[in-house]
């Protein structure tokens, strides 16, 4: 397997990359492909001693940042990290692609590199939240990849999430819920309302809404959002963990005595800042796209890009694209099949 990694996305870039690709390169025996300035890379593997064989380094002379306009930038940097990379995955000389850049060109190079899946109306980022006091996770999609959204839109997010647990964390059936103001059926917008009937109709666990103060609590498997509600909510609970975890190290530093509980509970303390770490998590796949294309955070150090790395592998191997792709398909024809029948009806 290629696994490609934007050695120029994000903050700490190329630095905290290289360093992350060594340490899963130490442990894998697939090829760690990072793309982007030849010569900041080859040097930075060298201060870090690299003399494995598993690291490849492909040049690109550009790099798209978060202050130009994505659509815009996409088009005129073609020697750009970000499009460079989702031609290799599309060309097949990389299997998956990993990147802390701009999350905007990400989606719009992905589209205009990639390509949709047939049948998928948008895609979506997909983030993975911790289930507090329990050793597993809830999937949240979108995450700001679609500010608008149709019923359509969400019922899809949906499915997609029902097929990315299954085939990633081996569960069976998934439990769905859509974020909504209320627990109750009627609840919401129309937009909720009617995204609410589709997903009730569907062929996934659907198990009907949740309120945001839930999902942190493991109640289900999946939760289905449209991307500006999906934002504020990631962008919200990583402000909210920072805060409490800052607000707590000053507590337990304040004194002696505190200092002494910190250190016998030195262990729960490191177990509770493991629980609110998204670099445990690795990237957030971009579902929806023809191809697996991982985002990891912008300030993403190597321990995150180690972890996004291995989960890749993964993503890759449990084909969850070609699973999408398949359900798509099949839930067409079903659409299809149905419309016929009406139609026919009506004739008659």
């Amino acid at each position: 397997m290629r696994i490609l990694i934007d050695g120029m996305g994000g903050d700490h870039a190329p630095q905290e990359i290289v360093k992350g690709a060594i340490q899963a390169a130490r442990e894998i025996d697939d090829t760690v492909v990072i793309i982007g300035a030849e010569d900041l890379i080859k040097a930075e593997l060298d201060v870090q001693k690299w003399n494995g064989s598993n690291i490849e380094v492909v040049n690109a002379t550009e790099v798209i940042t978060n202050n130009e306009s994505p659509a815009m930038a996409v088009r005129k940097k073609k020697d750009s990290t970000i499009n460079r990379g989702m031609k290799m995955v599309k060309e097949g000389e990389a299997d998956v692609f990993i990147s802390g850049g701009s999350t905007g060109a990400l989606l719009a190079a992905g589209l205009l590199g990639l390509g949709r899946i047939k049948g998928i109306k948008r895609p979506a980022i997909a983030a993975f939240f911790p289930q507090i006091g329990k050793d597993d996770t809830t999937l949240l999609l979108d995450c700001g990849a679609n500010v608008d959204c149709r019923p359509e839109f969400l019922y899809q997010f949906g499915v997609m999430g029902s097929i990315f647990v299954k085939n990633v964390k081996g569960k069976e059936s998934p439990d769905v819920r859509l974020l909504n103001v209320g627990a109750e059926a009627e609840k919401g917008d129309e937009l909720h309302k009617e995204a609410y009937e589709l997903l009730a109709n569907s062929s996934i666990n659907f198990q009907g809404n949740i309120e945001g103060r839930e999902v942190v609590s493991g109640v289900c498997d999946v939760v289905v959002t449209d991307g500006f509600s999906g934002n504020i909510f990631l962008k919200s609970s990583e402000g909210l963990a920072l805060s409490i975890m800052g607000r707590l190290k000053d507590v337990l530093m304040g004194g002696t005595i505190s200092k002494i509980a910190a250190l016998l509970l030195s262990k729960q303390l490191k177990g509770m800042k493991k629980d609110f770490d998204y670099s445990e998590e690795g990237g957030a796949p971009i579902l929806g796209l023809k191809g697996p294309v991982l985002k990891i955070h912008g300030s993403s150090k190597a321990y995150a890009v180690y972890n996004a790395i291995l989960k890749a592998r993964d993503y890759v191997e449990s084909d969850v694209t070609g699973q999408i792709e398949k359900a798509i398909a099949e839930s067409d024809e079903i659409s299809s099949g149905e419309a016929a029948k009406e139609a026919a009806k009506s004739e008659v």
